[in-house]
């Protein structure tokens, strides 16, 4: 629940001071001197909408990076390393990817990949996962690592957050607009009020929220595809059902709000669940059998 509600605040957090600098630019004030602008409006939303969700795209590997101190493998010191960095390359090259970068990081079991294109990603695994699992099981789970970066899973989840930021921006302007002028009916002075100021933020606060569940709902399917992924890449589902079967038994470390949906751990079968029940992923993969 809180790696979900940490999501969630994050990107009411982007959102919201998207909009204060908007306001303090005088954006809002322009789109509404002469009554609201919607192709304008339109506009304005997709610049913001699309260009904070790709901010974060391209900021995506440094990001991770830095929040669970992860150690990109340069060159392999111990045997795990060599055997990390060979499995990767293995996987990535039968899966038609360049290398990616291969990282480790202290924690819980968990790993996740992210990364702005195909060929310019990250595959990052905790010492929790190589510990508590055998090395066919967490083949399978760099294999469905490497099936999110081959299914493009990171763009495809920028551009539906774009689009769901866009709707957001957009809407939430329009009923702004809405209340602030039956407010202010009568009254003489031009440009947005008290109450539009206001509005605005309550509604992207709530249509934030509910925007999350599709862009929840996607992250859940996604992680269908990258088992199912794991389970052609492997040359069975029989690795990937034993290593969900490990995590189904440990308790995954949360990863940070921004990689909430990235990693391997499962989360709470609800709306905002970014990943499905270990249940469900496993007769996923036993009806591939």
């Amino acid at each position: 629940m809180k790696r979900v509600f940490l999501l969630i605040v994050t990107n009411l957090a982007v959102m919201l001071v998207l909009s204060l600098v908007a306001n303090l630019l005088g954006v809002d004030r322009y789109l509404t001197a002469n009554g609201l602008n919607l192709g304008a409006l339109l506009g304005f939303s997709a610049v913001f909408g699309f260009g904070g969700a790709f901010i974060s795209l391209l900021m995506s590997k440094t990001m991770a990076k830095s929040s669970v101190g992860a150690q990109v493998i340069t060159t392999p010191s111990t045997t795990t390393e060599y055997w990390l960095v060979d499995t990767v390359g293995r996987l990535s090259k039968a899966a038609g990817l360049v290398m990616p970068e291969v990282a480790i990081y202290e924690g819980e079991a968990n790993a996740f990949a992210t990364g702005a294109t195909k060929n310019n990603s990250l595959v990052a695994i905790s010492t929790g996962l190589l510990q508590s699992m055998t090395k066919e099981e967490a083949e399978a789970v760099l294999a469905h690592e490497i099936s999110h970066i081959a299914n493009g899973d990171m763009v495809t989840l920028t551009l539906i957050q774009g689009v769901v930021n866009t709707f957001v921006f957009f809407v939430s302007r329009v009923v702004g607009s809405i209340v602030d002028g039956m407010l202010r009916r009568g009254s003489d002075s031009s440009g947005p009020g008290i109450g539009y100021t206001i509005t605005v933020m309550v509604s992207q606060m709530v249509f934030g929220v509910l925007a999350s569940v599709i862009v929840a709902w996607f992250s859940r399917k996604r992680e269908f595809r990258a088992d199912a992924g794991s389970a052609k890449l492997e040359g069975s589902p029989r690795n990937m059902i034993a290593a969900l079967q490990r995590l189904g038994g440990l308790n995954p470390e949360p990863l940070p709000s921004g990689l909430a949906t990235s990693g391997i751990a499962g989360s709470m079968s609800s709306l905002f669940a970014s990943h499905p029940s270990i249940e469900d992923r496993i007769a996923a993969l036993q009806s591939q059998s």
